[in-house]
């Protein structure tokens, strides 16, 4: 264990002299960026997990519909292309009232939370084979949900009357698994901007939301003595640049308070490029820092949609790398939406079958996968979600040998695109023209429950030592016929001794010819889904 003394005295200097290189832009004390670029090297425990599991769970997931931002779609009676949020303003309607008096802030005040046990929770995801656990800080509500010094908007003051991120941290202390934070806060000025309006027409047309509410309105009240400015922000016409400045410090403060308090071994971040450009890299800076004056060695870890930083790894949003990255990478997906919601309209894209092929897939190309698993509101976790979960959980308790520790080979996979081949001519021209499409980019590439499968032959490879794993995604029983691992491929393979399916005793047959390998995939398999061979001596 740590010395938490020692790391806290640590890091109020480094905070101190952050705050000084933030404000006058030069560097604080330690290592400086392009220091910690030569030195960093991500730890074992996160490049080696490849599977971990996130709850994006917060107020807004008390509402049983209107979409994943139902704090800003419920003041716009016309989303526009944001389709995913169009029931969130009726629903509040019926449900709380006219976001003129009931408010989201008021919305906070009735998420309680009250089935949650993290111990339960953390115990459960970890016994399904996550290596890593991540749980949502705040979201672009500007709500924290921990003990939040700097925040009185926070899951301490306000609703659930519980530390939320301090709960699941105790747990994931007591059930030995790393524990992440995820931060989606830096753009809440902007998102917010519709509480400042009213509705277009209707009885109430013109009269102000909530948003412009002040805190002497909250006088006799529930939330008294709370300023609704804390939580959306000032009206705009109110935002001077040292307003903007003070948000700024506000965050750092907020958020070093978060990574150091709770002790964090990872911190993930929203949006695209540093949270407030240098004040999320200086905490960025200072979070490393602290961490390698410890001991010495690096065990934080660093996530987001940064470009061009080595020492950063790189998040993708429901999606993978078309290739092997020669960095950690991490694809990120949920089975549904982010937070959990009832919206007819919302349907399933992911399942068991899918999660797994991700995993198989990401592992592959040298990255990881967080899945999000869509709590409800009381903090548990829907039923149909639950068999889900258990079905990756027995095939990564078949299968792990073959994910967990794995690198990448020569090659990610073999008898790409076989989804095209004459063993699936019932596709249409407008779903080859899609998955074309798709493999163009990266953020929101992934295969859903409604892409064409697989082919049969189509296969994913990872090696663990002088081993290579084959992975069949699609598995039927029959011959498959695996070029890359022929006697004279250019892949420089050797003689196979020996093939083995995980999970089974059962001996498997296969001829290597020299111009591909040909594997036999029983019938009788130990999961359903991907099957995994071992194969001896070709490496």
């Amino acid at each position: 264990m740590k010395n938490k003394l020692s790391k806290n005295a640590k890091w109020l200097l480094l905070v101190i002299a952050a705050l000084l290189a933030v404000n006058g832009y030069s560097q604080g004390k330690g290592l400086s960026w392009k220091e910690l670029q030569k030195i960093y090297k991500f730890p074992k425990w996160y490049t080696e997990a490849r599977f971990g599991i996130w709850v994006h769970w917060g107020a807004q997931t008390e509402p049983k519909m209107g979409g994943g931002w139902y704090a800003r779609h419920m003041y716009m009676q016309d989303v526009g292309s944001q389709k995913w949020g169009k029931n969130a303003y009726e629903y509040h309607l019926k449900t709380y009232g006219h976001p003129s008096e009931i408010g989201y802030k008021d919305v906070i005040n009735h998420w309680k939370a009250e089935k949650l046990n993290t111990d339960s929770l953390v115990k459960y995801f970890k016994s399904i084979g996550a290596k890593y656990f991540v749980a949502l800080a705040n979201h672009h509500d500007h709500f924290d949900n921990w003990n939040s010094t700097y925040q009185p908007w926070n899951s301490v003051n306000v609703g659930p009357h519980k530390d939320i991120i301090g709960l699941f941290a105790a747990s994931a202390k007591k059930y030995d698994i790393p524990y992440g934070v995820s931060s989606h806060d830096d753009r809440f000025l902007g998102w917010w901007l519709p509480a400042f309006g009213s509705d277009k027409d209707g009885p109430k047309k013109g009269v102000p939301y909530d948003g412009n509410m002040t805190k002497e309105d909250g006088k006799g009240k529930w939330w008294e003595g709370l300023d609704p400015a804390d939580l959306y922000g000032l009206p705009p016409e109110k935002r001077t640049p040292e307003y903007i400045t003070k948000v700024k410090e506000n965050w750092f403060l907020r958020h070093q308070e978060l990574v150091t308090k709770y002790d964090v071994d990872m911190i993930w971040f929203d949006g695209y490029g540093f949270p407030y450009k240098e004040y999320g890299k200086e905490l960025c800076r200072v979070f490393l820092n602290a961490d390698y004056e410890e001991d010495g060695k690096f065990d934080k870890v660093v996530v987001g949609k940064i470009s061009d930083e080595p020492i950063i790894v790189k998040d993708i949003e429901r999606g993978g790398a078309n290739e092997i990255l020669d960095h950690p990478w991490q694809g990120i997906t949920t089975f549904r939406t982010w937070f959990y919601k009832e919206d007819p309209e919302s349907k399933y894209r992911q399942n068991a079958r899918t999660v797994i092929e991700k995993i198989c897939d990401y592992s592959s190309k040298n990255g990881n996968l967080l899945l999000n698993v869509e709590l409800k509101g009381d903090g548990t976790i829907p039923p149909e979600q639950k068999v889900w979960l258990d079905e990756i959980g027995n095939w990564l308790d078949v299968n792990g040998e073959a994910v967990y520790a794995s690198t990448h080979w020569k090659i990610y996979g073999d008898n790409i695109g076989s989804v095209r081949s004459e063993k699936n001519k019932n596709l249409s021209e407008t779903d080859l023209e899609e998955q074309k499409q798709l493999k163009k980019k990266e953020q929101f590439n992934e295969r859903t429950i409604d892409s064409p499968p697989y082919g049969i032959d189509e296969v994913r490879f990872t090696r663990k030592g002088d081993v290579l794993y084959v992975m069949v995604l699609n598995p039927t029983e029959s011959k498959i016929e695996i070029p890359s691992l022929g006697k004279d491929s250019e892949y420089d393979v050797k003689k196979i001794r020996y093939v083995s399916l995980l999970g089974s005793d059962k001996k498997i047959k296969f001829k290597q010819k020299k111009d591909t390998l040909v594997l036999d995939v029983p019938a009788d398999r130990p999961t359903k889904f991907a099957a995994v061979f071992r194969v001896e001596g070709t490496l």
